[in-house]
This record gives C-alpha cells, sequence and structure tokens, in this order.
C-alpha cells in the first residue's frame, strides 16, 4: 500500500477535537438564543405595543423553524459538507439580528429573529452534529457529550449578559451585539474541515457523486429531504416515539420553574436563580455522561442507559408537586438538572448508533421536523393546566407523567428489541453451522466408500490366485 493509499488517522483524535470545540459553540448558540431572548420580551412588549402573548411567539417560531429545517439542512450539508453550511448559518443568525433591532413591529420580529434567524440556528445544529459522527467512532459518546454541553454553557453567560446589555444599551443595542456574537459561528464552521480520505475512496466517492448527481438532475429530489424508508426500522420507530412523549413533557418545567417557585412564596430574585443552578449542573452532567456510555459495560446497552435518563427526568417532575421549601425546590433543580443533561448527552448518540454514520444525516433531519410538533404543543397544553386549576402541580404530573411513559416504552422496546435480534443472530449462526456439518458428513460418506473400494481392490487379486 503507498502512502497515498493510507487510511486516515484523524479517527477518535487529533483534529476532531477542534471539531467538538466548533460544534460546541455553534449548539451552544442553537440551543440557548430562544431561551435567553426571553430577557428582551418586556422592553420590547412596552416598544411595540404588544401583549405577552405575541412577544412569546418569537422564540416558539424560532426553535419550530429551527427544528423543522432538519431535512432541508441535511440535505445540504450531504451536497456541500458541513464547514461551509455552518458558516451560512453564522451569517443568518448574525444579520438576523442585527436587522431585527430596526424593527418597528412584531411581524416584523417573526420574520426576522424567528424564521431567518431559526433557518440559520438549523443549519448550524445539523451540521455539526454530523461533522462529529464523521471524526469520531470509539470515542464518540464523548464528543457528543461535549458538543451539547454549548448548550448549558451558553445559557449560563448568555442570560446574564443580555441582562446587562439590556440595561446598558436597551433591546435594539442588544440585538446589534448578540447579532455580532453570533458571527463567531462562522469561526467554529471554519474549524470544520472535512476529514482526509485515502487517495482510492476518495476517488470512488468522487465518481459516485457524479452518478448522484447525473440522478439527481433526472428527477425530483423530495426522498433525500424525508426519507421515510427509516419508518421500516423498528429500533428507529422505537426512538421516536419516546423522544415525542419526551419532547411534549421537556421545556414545560423549564418554563415554568420561576413562576412556581414563586408561587410558593420564594423571592422573585432567588426562583430566577434556579434556572442559573439547573445550567451549571446540566453542564457538568452532559460531558460526563459522555464518560460513561463510552464505557465497555454501558456502549453495547447505551439505549437502555438513554431510556433510564428519560424515565429518571420524568419521576423528578412528579415528585416536584410535593415540594414546599426553596432548599428542597435547589435539591429538585439539580436531579432535574442531572437528568436533563443525561438525556441531551445521549439524544443524538443513540440516534447515531441506530442508523450509523452513512444514514444520520437524514435521520435527524427527519427526527428534528417531528420533534418540532409536541416541542410547540408541550408548553401551550401545560400551561392551560395551569389555567384551569390555579396552580402548577398538574403540569408538573402532566409532564412528568408523559415523559415516565414515554421513557418506560423505550426501555420494554428496546429490551424485545435486543432480545430479537440476539435470536436472529443465533438463528443465522445456526444457518451457517448446517452446510458444513453436511458437507463434513458427506466427505465422511465419501471417505467411507473409498475405504470400501480399496479393501474389495486388494482381496480380488489375491482370490484369483488362489
Amino acid at each position: 500500500m503507498s502512502a497515498a493509499e493510507e487510511p486516515p488517522s484523524v479517527l477518535d483524535g487529533g483534529w476532531g477535537w477542534m471539531v467538538v470545540l466548533g460544534a460546541h459553540i455553534s449548539i451552544g448558540f442553537a440551543y440557548s438564543t430562544p431561551k435567553a431572548l426571553s430577557i428582551f420580551y418586556k422592553e420590547i412588549q412596552n416598544d411595540l405595543q404588544s401583549n405577552s402573548s405575541d412577544v412569546a411567539w418569537i422564540s416558539s417560531i424560532m426553535l419550530a423553524v429551527m427544528y423543522a429545517g432538519g431535512p432541508i439542512s441535511s440535505a445540504l450539508v450531504n451536497r456541500f459538507g458541513s464547514r461551509p453550511i455552518v458558516m451560512l448559518g453564522g451569517l443568518m443568525c448574525g444579520g438576523s439580528m442585527v436587522v431585527a433591532s430596526f424593527g418597528t413591529s412584531i411581524i416584523y420580529l417573526y420574520l426576522c429573529i424567528g424564521v431567518i434567524g431559526g433557518s440559520g440556528l438549523a443549519l448550524n445544529l445539523n451540521a455539526s452534529l454530523t461533522i462529529i459522527s464523521k471524526y469520531f467512532l470509539v470515542r464518540r459518546p464523548l464528543a457528543n457529550g461535549l458538543a451539547m454541553a454549548g448548550s448549558p454553557v451558553f445559557l449560563c453567560f448568555l442570560a446574564p449578559l443580555n441582562q446587562f446589555l439590556l440595561d446598558q444599551f436597551g433591546w435594539r443595542g442588544s440585538l446589534l451585539i448578540l447579532g455580532a456574537l453570533m458571527l463567531n459561528c462562522c469561526v467554529a464552521g471554519a474549524l470544520m474541515r472535512p476529514p482526509i480520505q485515502p487517495a482510492v475512496l476518495k476517488k470512488v466517492e468522487d465518481k459516485s457523486n457524479e452518478v448522484t448527481s447525473i440522478k439527481d438532475s433526472c428527477g425530483p429530489n423530495v426522498k433525500k429531504l424525508i426519507d421515510l424508508s427509516f419508518f421500516k426500522d423498528r429500533g428507529f420507530v422505537f426512538y421516536l416515539i419516546g423522544n415525542l412523549m419526551f419532547f411534549f413533557g421537556a421545556y414545560a418545567p423549564i418554563v415554568f420553574l420561576s413562576a412556581y417557585a414563586v408561587s410558593l412564596g420564594v423571592e422573585e430574585y432567588s426562583a430566577a436563580y434556579l434556572l442559573s443552578i439547573m445550567g451549571v449542573v446540566d453542564m457538568i452532567v452532559r460531558p460526563g455522561t459522555g464518560l460513561i456510555a463510552n464505557t465497555k459495560w454501558i456502549r453495547p446497552r447505551v439505549q437502555c442507559f438513554f431510556s433510564f435518563a428519560m424515565v429518571f427526568n420524568g419521576v423528578c417532575h412528579l415528585l416536584c408537586p410535593l415540594i414546599t421549601s426553596y432548599p428542597l425546590l435547589v435539591v429538585y433543580t439539580v436531579f432535574f438538572g442531572v437528568s436533563f443533561g443525561m438525556v441531551f448527552a445521549l439524544i443524538f448518540e443513540c440516534l447515531m448508533d441506530l442508523m450509523g454514520n452513512q444514514r444520520f444525516p437524514s435521520a435527524v433531519g427527519l427526527v428534528t421536523i417531528i420533534e418540532c410538533v409536541p416541542m410547540l404543543l408541550g408548553p401551550p397544553a401545560a400551561g392551560l393546566l395551569v389555567d384551569i386549576f390555579g396552580h402548577y402541580k398538574y403540569m408538573f404530573f402532566m409532564c412528568g407523567g408523559v415523559i415516565t411513559l414515554g421513557g418506560t416504552f423505550l426501555f420494554t422496546m428496546n429490551v424485545c428489541r435486543y432480545l430479537t435480534l440476539k435470536k436472529e443472530q443465533s438463528s443465522a449462526d445456526t444457518e451457517l453451522a448446517k452446510p458444513t456439518s453436511t458437507a463434513n458428513q458427506g466427505q465422511a460418506n465419501i471417505s467411507e466408500v473409498e475405504m470400501q473400494t480399496a479393501v474389495s481392490v486388494e482381496t480380488e487379486p489375491n482370490n484369483k490366485n488362489c
């Protein structure tokens, strides 16, 4: 093998850690920006003469577009690679904030921040997750955990930073500065250079890309955007159902946690600190969960580990209404942060484990567009329960019950799936062993016939001589 044909040595290390850094930045902005923007809502509401419901739609549209744009982002990543897509996403995010700072109506903010900014976040998120799967294999759970830790890290500093900027420059000046900060996603994208490939494989890949481009130009390309063949995979269907149930109840406890604390008589400043505590715990837990998932005991059972994290998260919410003091609320917040961090450190690793590196970009696009539905419906449904009953405990019961049910379903189906795969593997091994044993038996029969023939040949001349 020539030097040009030697396999790449970049997997599970080397420049891959710089790629993880870039993914940490882009994923951090993607998940924290819709939450951190709520700091500006009161000022925007007063300035644009709108109500709380109108302003709340800014983050909702941004999140919905971010998740719904998954298939388009996946198709672009498959065609152009992660580096240019993340850089384009950074330009769209930064530009959307700058343009939104000149807005004079709430509809204008929906378009700039919600649609354009959400589209940029969709490009950042999918492209960052895809490039990690190409650089890491053995250490992939750790790499995913470190990249996903960007969400709590950025939320911890963006929330107080936005409050400081709001006090100093108002919401318009704050959006200008925030847009400049989000241009750092372009720097993060520049770190995501394509992994080195052997010369022979690159030639084959170039030829296959030429054939693919010719086929694509001859007909519609809808199947690449939304590949419905994933629904034939049992593991994917089980994963998707569990995720839908989790996302329905995942964000409402975050939205209403401070209000619930205030309703118990906790000071507003102390109530706001609960989210900071959760962010710090989440930040620590995500890479730690990646390390645990990378061990030889957990790695083959990562799907069950993910199910356990979901059940853990749901049980925390079910116990929250029993809390009546601030110290116990802090304890709940710590466990909430642990379980939340575990789920999000494993959520994409489990999808990679099911689909593999080649199918992951298309799979994550399909998953994210479906997940945007429960993400939008969950918090309004929880708020409706609060309005009907006048208390937050029923909201926590609903979220905890749905998440626990989803985690239990996922765990049960994964166990059944593991047993089925093991049984199918045993059957396949048995079928492979049958021809071998038949061949051995046939060989034995042939040898026996040959021996009998040889004996008869030797005795025949002796009889004649007699």
